[in-house]
Order: C-alpha cells, then structure tokens, then sequence
C-alpha cells in the first residue's frame, strides 16, 4: 500500500507518492489552469492505473481543501505539511522560504517554530512574475536569462501588480533595458517578501528555498542570496515538499482512486458563485450598444497632391502609442494606433516611413509630442514641442465639440476626468 500526498495550490497540481519504504517512487508537477475538479480527476485516473488497488491519500494546498471535504479525503494544512517534509528530508533547516503561484510563506524551525503567510494579494509570487513577464512580452525563461546580464536596478513596487505596471511601463517607453527591468521584477519580489513576511525578524542560518519560482528561477535565488548575506540551498523535491509532507500525513484509511476519480464529475457544481448580471442580454442588445456608442474612425486623405502639408501629432502612452497626420485645414489625413511593447521610438519611426510612402511630397509643417514617452521621442525626432496630456485632451475635445465641459480618459496606466 501506497502513500500519496497531492498538493493541488493555487496554479498547479503537485503529486508524490511513497512506497512502503517512504522511498519517493512517482511524483508528477502540473497546471491545472482553475480547472481543479477536471485535473484532479485526470491526476487520480493515472495513479489509479499506475498504482492498482487500495492507497493511503491526503490532499494539501489552498485550492485542495474543497475537493477533500466532498471527497472525504483528509486534509493537511499546507505550512504544516511543509514542516513534516523539512523536518523529514532537511532537519538542519533554520529556515524555510516558499514561492507558489499566488502564496508566499515564511518558517521559522528554530528559536521558536513561527510562520507568516501573505494574505489574499499575490503580490510578489508566481503570477505576480508571469504578469510581469507577460507585460514585458518575454517567456519567463528569458526573463530568468536577461537578468543574469543586468547592469542596474530600478525601484518596481511588488505589493500590487497594477503598481508595479505603472512602475515599468514609464521604464520600458524611457527606453530602459529589459535585462535591468527583468533583474528589478527579482529584486522586487525579493523585498516583497523579506519586508512583508520576515516582520523583522532575522533570517539566517541553513536557509531553504521551496516552491516553482525559487526553483526555476536561478536569479531569484541568486538574489535572495544578495539581499541576505547567504547562500540558500534549493534541495531536490524543492516542488514537491508539500506533497511530500501530505503523503507522510496520510491517515489510515484507503481509498481506491479509480472510483475516487469516477465521483468527482458529480461535483462540478461544488463550488458555488453569485454571477453578476452579464453585459449584454442577448447579441441584439449587443449589437444596439454597438450601434450607439460606436463610431467609424475616418479614412485616410486620397490626396494625389505631392505638395500637401501635414501637422503630426504624437501621444506615446503607457501601453500604447497613437500617431496622426493633420492637414492645414484640421483633417485627419492619416493615423495610427498601437500598442507600445516598450518600443515607442520604433512606432513612430514606422509611422512616418508610411506616411511619407503614402504621400512623398509631403512637407511636415510642425510637429508636438505628449504622453509617458514624450521626452524620448522629442529627442528620437526632434519633435517642434511637447504638450502636457489634458491640454492635448483639451484642445482636440474643443474643436471636436467647442461646447465640451467634461472630458473623462481611461488609458492604460492612468485615468482622467477634468471639468
């Protein structure tokens, strides 16, 4: 008979499974992508057919607490499952670090068993670096890779990720590197951690580093490292201790994980939600709303005129960059939106190349810049002036509508309303 521990967290699944012996003979690391119920069941199908019969099972983790209480499967609270595997597989621990997918937890074996876990916010975990890595249009290998190359840090906020966003974007659209930004994302987490879980208390002695991103992630560690004045160690089973410590936790009791995995249909509707009333009603109420706000953008000047002038204006924005060409008379002639990537300078450089491909007689008769990337593309075209953002606002809003009161912009990193 079989020990089988199942970590099913916030991200992932995790498995481990223990001969008689204790020997660890299987274990098995996936995403389940929100779909718990759909990859548990397909976790405990496999094990069913690689491991026949009867085994001792507990399930751990912050997303296996519902499936075990309908499946009557014990439960184990993860920091203590965690304990049970250090103190098993690392007992010279003075301290453990683990990084899940939206937890972070920090434990304290000696002078005293303490542990401190974040709270609802993933700030500084695992999604909190694929959304930065997603931000920056990197994989997080490559993130991982930049970092190694970095030559500074910038400040990045890690409490929240929409902060940290509007810390990096101004950063990419100034024209800093994604090896420092990316060796930033690291060193924010790494404060995010020391500053929100260790509450002033020291970490020091046989450091451990558990979890995905401490695992895969070698700068992380590296920094951790830095920041502490040590060297940690990432043992083998780094991924699995929780799993491991709730296979160690298993009660008596066995269960067949086949007819296990056959119940677990029957629980699609476990989890109970209070849906919100859906936007649209149907595609004809859709299609009304369309109708009313929406509003065909004008098409570009036929103008064979090879001596036309244009006014250009710029905004390079947080997360996008639009471009528009004007002639003399306040037409919009030619025009472009984009998102920004980090590479402002290279959008507007593709937009005048097209425009002067459109019309190559044209003259630019001045040209203003405004937005979080102003300063740099003044400087990348020599731009005539810069505008601050509620004055472009104002004065397009006013020969749109020259009785406009209130002007109301959600953009991407900012919002504004002004009378």
């Amino acid at each position: 008979m079989h020990r089988i521990g199942l970590d099913i967290g916030s991200t992932t699944i995790k498995t481990v499974v223990l001969d008689e012996t204790g020997h660890v003979c299987h274990t098995q690391y996936e995403r389940h992508f929100s779909r718990i119920a759909e990859k548990a069941r397909e976790v405990l199908l496999a094990l069913g057919k690689k491991f026949p019969g009867k085994h001792r099972l507990c399930i751990s983790g912050s997303a296996g607490i519902g499936l075990s209480e309908q499946l009557g499967i014990p439960f184990a609270q993860e920091v203590f499952a965690t304990r049970t595997a250090v103190t098993t597989l690392r007992p010279d621990a003075d301290v453990v670090i683990e990084l899940g997918g939206e937890d972070a937890k920090i434990l304290f074996l000696t002078g005293g068993t303490d542990f401190c876990m974040n709270g609802s916010c993933a700030g500084g975990t695992g999604a909190f670096i694929d959304q930065m890595a997603t931000l920056l249009q990197i994989s997080q290998d490559e993130m991982n890779a930049l970092a190694m190359n970095h030559e500074k840090l910038y400040p990045v906020a890690s409490r929240c990720g929409v902060f940290a966003k509007s810390d990096i974007q101004p950063l990419l659209n100034q024209g800093a590197t994604k090896e420092d930004i990316s060796a930033s994302i690291f060193q924010a987490v790494v404060s995010q951690t020391i500053a929100g879980l260790a509450h002033g208390r020291p970490i020091a002695g046989n450091v451990v580093y558990l979890g995905g991103p401490l695992t895969f992630f070698s700068m992380l560690r590296d920094t951790f490292d830095r920041n502490l004045h040590l060297e940690g160690t990432c043992p083998p089973l780094s991924l699995y201790y929780v799993a491991y410590g709730a296979a160690l936790l298993a009660a008596d009791e066995a269960f067949d994980l086949e007819k296990l995995a056959d119940r677990i249909p029957d629980l699609a509707g476990w989890q109970s939600y209070d849906p919100l009333r859906p936007l649209f009603r149907d595609r004809r109420e859709r299609i009304a709303f369309e109708d009313r706000y929406g509003q065909d953008l004008p098409e570009p000047l036929a103008c064979t005129d090879e001596r036309v002038s244009f006014f250009i204006g710029i905004d390079a924005g947080s997360t996008t960059t639009k471009c528009a060409a004007l002639t003399e008379d306040g037409t919009i002639a030619f025009y472009r939106y984009l998102p920004s990537g980090g590479q402002p300078v290279s959008h507007v450089r593709d937009f005048l190349l097209e425009l002067y491909d459109r019309y190559p007689g044209c003259r630019i008769l001045g040209s203003a810049a405004t937005g979080y990337g102003e300063d740099i593309i003044r400087s990348a075209f020599g731009v005539d002036l810069g505008v601050v953002e509620t004055v472009a606002h104002y004065t397009a809003a006013k020969a749109y509508d020259p009785d406009v009161d209130f002007i109301i912009d959600i953009g991407g990193q900012d919002m504004k309303c002004f009378k």
